[in-house]
């Protein structure tokens, strides 16, 4: 399997330079994509096919208005075009129903103003690691990187990142080996939620750590002063990374947090069953904010993907499944329940707390979804 990681790198001022001439060439070749096929599309005639555009490259870098081309890696330049092709095609299948997910728009032009910018190098860029620790790279020479960690096989390609803060990233794509963790017995359902972040089916709780409410007061004073600096000054420049930076400070804490979590989750269970919450539905409620600082998104799809990589099992239970309204002693489904009730009595005489009740629930459910995926016929009690 493919596995990407980002390190942080150092580019030199001169490197950064380099780096932005990159950006912009590949910019100005995506946009150039985007705006022929456009055209085409404006005065009724086919699409140009891929292998037409990269010659219309190579023939526009020996113009002299495009000759600037030529001082960017050509390989910049070739994987820009690939974009623009990935992303007529994603949309395409989106429109035509062979892409699963929610719809694509079509593609759009880049701006220089976009908060992240990136170039990617590929093993025909004949990027390579120094034997110093250095990324060195065509055209631009050898980048500092920081290794939190060394890379398990030779990376196939590099994508360097510059985000709205300023921060440069060496993201390395590489190519290793599953390796599954040791068989455990335990199974656990998970109850997501706001002023809890998460409640497992064993007893066990999560605290929200609420990242965005802790940093609003810094974040609101960062705001106030970029609001105040007048459009197209140096100040106000540097109050938007300022901002930026906050941002990604509460951001990266965030992913962090995640990460750890998620991780523990994975190694303790042999399969992790959570709830199929409507994130998108829910961040247009007056919960928007609260929803968007908790990362259930992002914290599910980590679940997924380390899942997969150590031979654990992730399974979403159906949205519209009753957890919080079933008994999960007697199987009774009671009425409706607002979010101010956190506690509620069954007529069986069992008293439960919601969320774990929940989380007992979805527990249930997924192993029988997952017994029924097998062939087998149970209920939901068992």
């Amino acid at each position: 399997m493919q596995l990407r990681y980002n390190l942080r790198s150092y580019p030199m001022p001169g490197q950064q330079i380099a780096l932005a001439r990159a950006f912009g060439c590949a910019r100005v070749v995506y946009n150039d994509a985007i705006h022929t096929r456009e055209q085409a599309r404006r005065d009724g005639l086919p699409y140009p096919k891929d292998s037409e555009l990269s010659k219309a490259l190579t023939a526009v870098k020996k113009t002299p208005e495009r000759a600037w081309l030529g001082e960017v890696s050509s390989v910049v330049l070739q994987q820009a075009l690939a974009d623009a092709n990935t992303a007529y095609r994603n949309f395409f299948g989106s429109i035509t129903g062979k892409r699963k997910g929610s719809k694509l728009g079509a593609p759009r032009f880049r701006s220089r103003r976009d908060n992240r910018q990136a170039v990617r190098f590929t093993r025909n860029a004949h990027f390579q690691i120094t034997a110093g620790g250095k990324l060195r790279l065509p055209k631009i020479g050898d980048v500092t990187v920081r290794w939190s960690r060394l890379l398990p096989s030779e990376p196939s390609s590099v994508t360097v990142i510059k985000d709205a803060a300023g921060r440069y990233f060496a993201s390395f794509v590489v190519e290793t080996t599953c390796k599954p963790l040791p068989l455990v017995d335990a199974e656990v359902g998970i109850d997501l939620g706001l002023t809890t972040f998460a409640v497992l089916s064993d007893g066990k709780t999560i605290t929200s750590p609420k990242f965005l409410r802790q940093a609003e007061r810094k974040l609101r004073k960062a705001h106030q002063a970029l609001s105040r600096k007048d459009r197209g000054s140096n100040n106000r420049i540097k109050a938007r990374i300022r901002v930026a930076k906050a941002h990604a400070k509460v951001a990266d804490a965030r992913k962090d947090w995640a990460h750890k979590h998620s991780t523990t989750i994975i190694r303790e269970n042999q399969a992790i069953y959570v709830e199929d919450l409507c994130v998108k539905g829910l961040a247009r409620t007056r919960l928007a904010k609260s929803v968007h600082d908790a990362g259930w998104g992002m914290f599910t799809r980590m679940l997924e993907e380390k899942a997969a990589r150590y031979g654990r099992t992730v399974l979403k239970v159906d949205r519209f499944f009753p957890s919080s309204r079933t008994c999960s002693d007697c199987g009774r489904v009671d009425g409706k329940k607002p979010l101010s009730v956190r506690t509620w009595a069954c007529p069986c005489g069992a008293v439960h707390d919601r969320d774990l009740n929940a989380a007992k629930n979805i527990l249930a459910a997924g192993r029988a979804e997952r017994r029924n995926a097998c062939g087998e016929t149970v209920s939901l009690s068992a």
